[in-house]
């Protein structure tokens, strides 16, 4: 009798119970799952882990929530996207907040609400729930920052005979841009959708593409508010009095005066005191230096990128692999002022199936799909064929052999089982990041170039290579004799080579103090594991990486600046690096402006200051030219006579002006 009551017990335990399950998904590709649990206790047990390419964190967690609907506890467990170790714990008593982990520990009143830095989508379903309850739906966040609810779209959902009615909501202050989540009718984590990435409920998949077409239409009125309110259009612009750093030559010319009309530069002249027009505005550039836009040359750009990239002066990217119809829309809005964002340059991405595909839907396994997926890029306009680390190496000649054919540049990681001066000897244009160049003298030591191996390896090895040995020389030689292009994305190794769990990244400490407090928590996340011995093996490994990039400069070949991560402020920190590894500023200011433009064949209309120019401009306080870090302190952007002020574009963001 005891048994049978044990177990009824048992099985009424169970009833009350309520388990949901979500796929997560990359660029529509099952990439992962996440599961919350909810008890008859009242306490939430989740689990999520994707798989990105080798990387992608494990993490298992228990959560209790107060009446207010905020965290009273929190154990978290597991391994990050890197596949650091996560150990994360939140805890209330007496009415003090307490919170721990391998990144940050903190106290404070338990008013605020804790958010993790390693949890599930769901967390935002419950701060929704929190923010509901609260006064002006509005909540104080640990460590710092507050967070604001608006109810955006609803729409009821139908696969096969099930149908539900789901809910969107936007919270600001957890980042840069509000963040969206959907809920069901019982205040349930139904998704978070993107294009890029997804998660949904487990069954409903085939709905991500409806609810994405929602969250665009919504934020695409956004944007276009914010253009209207944020750009002006005056009939001239004259900025008098201002040092013009000259592209062509890598120099500056003092007290310039420059007018802009139509979009156009028209007249460059030396400076005699404020012009005389009623019709222009006039700008005194005293102190300050005027450069050409920017230039990014490895993004992935989404919508809330645009309004970062031009307050950061940079004014046109090369999109390395994105959504095509996403990509395509988000250009024409940029370019029609629709939104606020810069020119983009499309590259068309291919990659192989299998195991460590790339976030795509274009795969290209046989000759066939290969040829198609070429053929269809240049039929939209595409300049670039991007390939990818799981393509099949006996197809790259083809693909080569195409795009050239078609005009187009061809460029990416080298495929797995082939070295760097096989894939240039094949026709690549241009590789993509700094480890392949390393990865060149390590095909012994390397299995599989799909995975994450291919940066543990340079981070051990990197460091020992003799730079001048003659197999390092040739392969240099070579590169220049080709005029391959290299894009080295340092900034990225910076952060995977020298970040350390709970101390501040070097890449971040220059801006630090501007961001919003959640977004400043992402700066002592740490890289790749580093124990013991590897601490110092993988600092000197991106010291390494610095070395190399001056070898190639000095050698001649051509370099282009890319961030592969957070857009416009990263690139500062990319010039930043190349000073860092002996490059000269006013060069360094060279290759991020006229040389990439020269890349992508449209110097003739941008990438330097000269009449009949297309006025894309930056407006800095000092000279980078000499100082490299003023490059940080935009004043005023220009994009096809459009006049942005930074700090205001900023401000939208949450960033504060330096």
């Amino acid at each position: 009798m005891t048994r049978i009551l044990a177990l009824l017990s048992l099985l009424a335990s169970v009833s009350w119970a309520a388990t949901y399950k979500s796929s997560i998904l990359f660029a529509g590709n099952p990439a992962g799952k996440e599961m919350e649990t909810y008890n008859a206790d009242g306490s939430i047990d989740i689990e999520y882990t994707f798989n990105d390419r080798g990387r992608g964190p494990e993490i298992r967690g228990h959560y209790t929530l107060d009446s207010r609907g905020f965290p009273a506890s929190v154990v978290l467990t597991g391994h990050d996207y890197l596949k650091a170790p996560v150990d994360e714990r939140f805890s209330v008593k007496d009415g003090e907040a307490r919170w721990n982990s391998t990144t940050e520990h903190g106290s404070a009143s338990a008013q605020g609400y804790y958010v993790s830095v390693n949890g599930p989508n769901a967390e935002v379903a419950w701060m929704v729930n929190a923010l509901q309850k609260a006064t002006s739906h509005t909540i104080a966040l640990l460590p710092g920052g507050e967070a604001h609810l608006e109810r955006a779209a609803q729409t009821t959902l139908k696969v096969a005979d099930q149908t539900i009615p789901v809910t969107q909501y936007l919270i600001t202050g957890l980042g840069f841009a509000p963040i969206s989540v959907w809920l069901d009718n019982e205040n349930r984590f139904f998704a978070a959708p993107n294009p890029w990435s997804s998660v949904i409920r487990e069954g409903w998949e085939s709905a991500a593409d409806q609810l994405i077409q929602l969250e665009t239409a919504g934020e695409e009125a956004r944007y276009r508010t914010l253009a209207q309110r944020l750009g002006r259009h005056p009939k001239r612009i004259v900025i008098g009095n201002v040092r013009v750093f000259d592209a062509v030559t890598a120099t500056t010319r003092e007290k310039q005066t420059v007018w802009i009309e139509g979009g156009r530069i028209s007249e460059i002249r030396p400076a005699a005191g404020k012009t005389a027009d009623p019709d222009a505005e006039f700008i005194d550039g005293t102190g300050q230096t005027l450069l050409p836009g920017l230039w990014d040359m490895h993004v992935h750009t989404g919508a809330g990128s645009g309004l970062l990239s031009i307050a950061s002066g940079v004014t046109s990217v090369r999109d390395m692999a994105n959504d095509v119809d996403m990509l395509l829309k988000l250009r024409k809005q940029y370019d029609t002022g629709e939104a606020i964002g810069p020119r983009i340059f499309p590259c068309g991405f291919i990659d192989g199936r299998g195991p460590y595909q790339g976030p795509t839907k274009v795969f290209a396994d046989t000759e066939e799909e290969a040829r198609a997926a070429v053929e269809r890029y240049a039929s939209l306009g595409y300049k670039q064929i991007k390939v990818y680390s799981s393509l099949k190496p006996e197809l790259f000649p083809g693909i080569v052999a195409l795009a050239h054919a078609k005009g187009m540049r061809v460029s990416g990681h080298v495929p797995n089982h082939m070295t760097a001066e096989q894939f240039v000897r094949a026709g690549a244009d241009e590789i993509q990041h700094m480890n392949f160049i390393f990865l060149n003298f390590l095909a012994g030591k390397v299995d599989d170039t799909r995975t994450p191996a291919r940066f543990t390896a340079v981070a051990e090895n990197a460091a020992a290579l003799d730079q001048s040995s003659p197999q390092v020389t040739a392969f240099i030689g070579l590169l220049k004799e080709k005029k391959t292009v290299i894009d080295p994305t340092l900034g990225v190794f910076e952060s995977m080579f020298t970040d350390r769990p709970g101390q501040v990244s070097d890449s971040w400490k220059p801006i630090l103090s501007r961001l919003p407090v959640q977004i400043q928590r992402g700066a002592t996340q740490g890289g790749l594991p580093a124990p013991g011995d590897k601490d110092h093996l993988y600092k000197s490994a991106f010291t390494a990486l610095l070395r190399m990039t001056k070898r190639l400069y000095d050698a001649g070949v051509p370099l282009v600046a890319g961030t592969d991560g957070l857009e416009g402020l990263m690139l500062h920190r990319e010039l930043e690096l190349w000073v860092d590894a002996g490059i000269p500023a006013p060069k360094v200011l060279q290759m991020a402006t006229l040389g990439a433009a020269r890349v992508v064949k449209v110097d003739s209309e941008l990438g330097s200051i000269g009449i009949g120019k297309k006025a894309d401009l930056l407006l800095v306080d000092g000279n980078p030219a000499v100082h490299i870090s003023d490059i940080r302190r935009g004043r005023l952007v220009i994009k096809d006579g459009v006049v942005f002020n930074s700090a205001a574009l900023y401000r939208e963001l949450g960033i504060a002006a330096q």
